[in-house]
């Protein structure tokens, strides 16, 4: 718990600071790009957790890692974090960044689950009932396939979630089934 609010300050600001110096865009890329790093390399973000390795070294792999591909003022701020022993809330940083980013721009994160993939002319056509039907003026479509849910769909925003799946279905249907509504209890 204390690594949410930590990386929520951390996070705050970077954006301040980002914002100080023109280049919110920027960092936000920068801030992509080390999630991607995170997600992609777990030795990466063993090697931030790790005790055992001194800061100096951290810094060094950082700097050869990511260096080139993030802006100075990044850098500079993943060295102070690294330098203050903090480097291991990295990634939970990284995220409070793009999610006070979103909330800075009001930008609404929506998540499709589906079956298979789906087209973009269907993306837009949700993007559109969504707008229509919540009010958002910017909405960022996040897909995924499950192929567990055998059809339908699951749309989830905002702590709410629209279940349409076929799996569901099935699931209320066996649950329907073993409560036994429809026999009457013999005594």
């Amino acid at each position: 718990m204390n690594n949410i609010r930590l990386a929520n300050r951390y996070a705050k600001s970077l954006i301040d600071i980002s914002i100080e110096k023109n280049e919110l865009e920027k960092v936000l890329a920068d801030m992509q790009y080390l999630k991607a790093l995170c997600k992609a390399s777990r030795p990466f973000v063993l090697l931030l957790e790790s005790p055992v390795v001194a800061t100096d070294k951290k810094i060094a792999i950082i700097k050869a890692v990511a260096g080139k591909n993030v802006t100075p003022l990044t850098f500079m701020y993943l060295e102070l974090m690294t330098k203050k022993g903090r480097e291991n809330v990295l990634p939970d940083v990284i995220n409070a960044f793009i999610e006070q980013y979103n909330t800075l721009k009001g930008i609404n994160i929506v998540t499709l689950t589906t079956a298979t993939p789906v087209s973009d002319g269907l993306k837009q056509e949700i993007q559109t009932k969504v707008k229509a039907a919540r009010g958002f003026e910017k909405i960022q479509l996040e897909t995924k396939v499950d192929e567990s849910l055998i059809g339908g769909f699951v749309l989830s925003f905002q702590n709410n979630l629209i279940d349409a799946s076929v799996l569901r279905d099935l699931k209320d249907i066996k649950k329907q089934f073993q409560q036994n509504l429809y026999i009457q209890n013999i005594k």
